[in-house]
């Protein structure tokens, strides 16, 4: 079923094309809208794949907004994200 989450830490198309090439394998194909705050990403997935989902979000730096971080999560997902935004802004 097709889902939409809300995402932190996106913040452009390297960060987008981060999310689509490292969920692909595991989640198929993703749309990411960057036209809203917080960003989203919508995707076909079973509830029972939500909770795997969040951990692949989480380790490459871009946790959901409902997912509560304490305050070192929260500086190391924001660190992730640049180099996950770095790397998505070479593999266009």
């Amino acid at each position: 079923m097709k889902q939409t989450f809300e995402v932190e830490n996106v913040k452009c198309d390297g960060c987008a094309n981060t999310l689509k090439k490292k969920l692909l394998n595991n989640f198929g194909e993703i749309e990411v809208n960057l036209s809203v705050l917080p960003r989203q990403i919508t995707l076909d997935i079973k509830d029972e794949d939500i909770d795997k989902l969040k951990e692949t979000l989480k380790s490459i730096g871009y946790p959901m907004s409902s997912e509560k971080l304490d305050t070192i999560d929260n500086i190391t997902t924001k660190a992730k994200s640049f180099i996950s935004c770095a790397a998505g802004k070479f593999d266009k």
